[in-house]
């Protein structure tokens, strides 16, 4: 065909040198990053339009390639096959002061990768705890996103502990509407329940030990991460709430945002944005889940020009759970300054920094934090407080409280309300999102705290606004009240510090003075009841983080049991150090933290007995005595029996905790 064979020649090189080019251009590009130690490593892979990353623990993969992109509304897309123009590399490794946390420094050490696109970066970090990423719009006009991928696939299919919606409703999208509160169904990925979400964080172990916990942090402006897995396989797909279109007020006492209508974005921008990071958080044994910060290293820090020393955690007298329990009084008990004062009195006896008036302050239904009961004045009871050196905190409806938010924290700010528990939100669309973002700020201009009740889970909010004490999202002591005979809380006790705790605080709401075993466990709305022993309960004030720590019970239970309660009102709710000693997903938790020139160590345990030996080397050197609360001989029998002791510690100390049991202990040096 070709009489010229030198053209023949030249022509077979140029298809040569073509389909090389093209090859080039085609094959996939890898990045690898991995942990300052080393043993954590990721690999972000380009290939065609795809984005995946896949992550290794201790050269064992943990997380199989899974893909990433965000969708836009207008058909663009953040994915491979967007232009990219370079990739960066950076590390840092230094300390950060952390106030109103478990600690009050925190390592900040990790390597990042951003691979700067022509519309948008991608941000990889490897920290030596996990690895996250997040996506960082360039767009310099208002945009909408339409969805975002976000897979968790695993190598196998390995065991999960779930936390499903509470329930199960015709419709996933009316899943949406949820409390965050539930148990764990644990089980293998395969056998997910297709009519159900879940949200996060959600835990997956492999056979070898590892434990990979799926979080989120930097939630700012954007919907909540929910987990899904439709196709009953190993692997699981990021769901987010669609924006709201038509909300109704409605709800418990008319005090919440029910949604109507969806519209077929996800959420909403004016122009350039950082989105949250999505979080791999991976641990070779169980307790280093119990000790990490990678949830609010990713927060977004905090105003550094901002004075937050004003901010004042604590303990407080809580009147909801024990229902006004007060008896052998000479005023009629309920929602009244007489009920008040008592119990501020007793909150002022024992050191307790606060008082909350829960639900029923101000007129129900009504949703108006203006209209306040008659039985009750609030400027009078904040005085009587002061006087006593107690604060008082006020609980609110998010509906009521977003009326108009910087009036009402104005207010109340005045008569010397010292912080707010703000309930009822039970959604996380980047509408309600944006809610408690506002919330937080609006209380910290008028010097306030915020609980965040009826909420989801803690994503890095807690940095960025350090007035931001704590938050709901746990299947807590409230629970009791109304829990049918046979939910097995204690299990729950000591699975969720590991899991759900990993992101940040509990309003747990512990402190029952009231204990039952749990196959005598019964529940009682009026006068309840905690499952396990009385020092399970004295335990959680260790165990778990919680800046802003309920008394759950009645003073006059309290009262009854002084012993208990003196210990109690000595425990810290902040701490310098934390460390995690030993536990067991689903089994027991043992804590230490210190604060100042003390140690609080405490332990819980699950469904089975359990005896620890304690390496006491964390204390360091000198002279240490010891006061131990320890579940008594009979414990098993009658969940209230206990025993103080009084001793000296050095070296090792062997605890026994019962069923459900548990010990707390304060050593002090000489």
């Amino acid at each position: 065909m070709f009489q010229n064979k030198d053209i023949m020649r030249k022509l077979i090189l140029m298809i040569s040198a073509a389909v090389l080019a093209f090859s080039a251009v085609a094959a996939p590009k890898t990045y690898e990053l991995a942990s300052p130690d080393g043993t954590l490593k990721t690999e972000v892979v380009l290939n065609g339009t795809d984005i995946t990353y896949s992550v290794q623990k201790d050269g064992k993969a943990v997380l199989a390639p899974s893909r990433i992109a965000m969708q836009l509304a207008d058909g663009t897309a953040y994915d491979g096959a967007v232009k990219l123009r370079k990739a960066e590399r950076t590390s840092v490794n230094g300390t950060l002061q952390a106030p109103f946390y478990k600690k009050s420094q925190v390592r900040e050490n990790y390597n990042q990768l951003t691979l700067k696109f022509k519309t948008f970066d991608l941000v990889f970090r490897a920290y030596d705890a996990g690895v996250a990423y997040r996506f960082v719009s360039g767009s310099k006009a208002p945009f909408k996103v339409l969805s975002e991928t976000a897979q968790f696939a695993f190598p196998e299919d390995w065991n999960m502990y779930v936390p499903y919606v509470k329930d199960k409703k015709p419709t996933l999208e009316e899943q949406f509407y949820n409390s965050f509160e539930n148990l764990y169904v644990h089980g293998a990925l395969s056998s997910w329940d297709r009519e159900r979400l879940a949200f996060v964080p959600l835990m997956v172990e492999s056979p070898e030990g590892y434990k990979v916990n799926i979080m989120e942090s930097a939630l700012m402006d954007y919907p909540g991460m929910y987990l899904y897995n439709g196709d009953a396989d190993s692997s699981l797909e990021a769901v987010f709430a669609p924006y709201p279109k038509e909300i109704r007020q409605g709800g418990h006492n008319n005090l919440q945002g029910e949604v109507q209508s969806r519209e077929d974005y996800i959420a909403a921008y004016d122009g350039a944005v950082a989105f949250p990071w999505r979080i791999v958080n991976v641990s070779a044994q169980d307790k280093e889940m119990l000790d990490n910060d990678l949830v609010w290293l990713l927060g977004e820090p905090a105003d550094p020009q901002a004075d937050w020393s004003w901010v004042k955690p604590g303990k407080v007298a809580w009147e909801w759970w024990n229902n006004w329990h007060v008896t052998g009084v000479d005023f009629k008990v309920g929602v009244n300054n007489d009920t008040y004062k008592y119990y501020i009195d007793f909150a002022s006896k024992y050191g307790i920094e606060y008082v909350i008036l829960d639900e029923g302050w101000a007129v129900k239904g009504k949703a108006d934090l203006f209209n306040v009961v008659p039985e009750i004045d609030i400027r009078e009871l904040c005085d009587y407080a002061a006087q006593r050196n107690v604060g008082i905190v006020l609980w609110a409806g998010y509906w009521a409280f977003d009326k108009d938010m910087e009036k009402i924290c104005s207010h109340y700010a005045q008569m010397g309300v010292k912080g707010w528990k703000i309930d009822f939100m039970d959604r996380d669309d980047q509408m309600m999102v944006d809610f408690y973002t506002r919330a937080a700020a609006m209380a910290a201009k008028y010097h306030q705290f915020v609980d965040f009740h009826g909420a989801y889970k803690p994503c890095g909010l807690n940095r960025t606004y350090p007035n931001v004490l704590n938050y709901e999202g746990v299947h807590g002591l409230e629970q009791m009240k109304w829990s049918k005979v046979g939910t097995d809380q204690l299990t729950y006790d000591v699975t969720f510090p590991y899991i759900r705790m990993a992101a940040g605080p509990v309003d747990y709401t512990q402190g029952a003075m009231r204990n039952y075993n749990y196959t005598w466990y019964k529940p009682c709305y009026v006068d309840p009841v905690s499952q396990g022993t009385r020092c399970h309960q004295l335990g959680m004030y260790v165990v778990f983080e919680s800046p802003f720590n309920m008394l759950c019970d009645s003073p006059q239970h309290y009262e009854q049991e002084k012993e208990c309660t003196e210990f109690i009102a000595k425990i810290p709710t902040v701490w310098d150090e934390t460390v995690a000693l030993d536990g067991k997903v689903g089994e027991y938790i043992v804590m230490a933290r210190r604060h100042g020139d003390k140690w609080y160590v405490g332990g819980i345990a699950g469904q089975k007995a359990r005896t620890v030996t304690l390496d006491l080397s964390f204390l360091g050197e000198g002279n240490w005595n010891v006061e131990l609360f320890k579940d008594g001989i009979n414990a098993t029998r009658h969940a209230e029996d206990y025993k103080r002791t009084l001793g000296s510690a050095e070296g090792t100390m062997t605890v026994e905790m019962a069923p459900g049991g548990g010990f707390a202990a304060i050593f002090t040096k000489e």
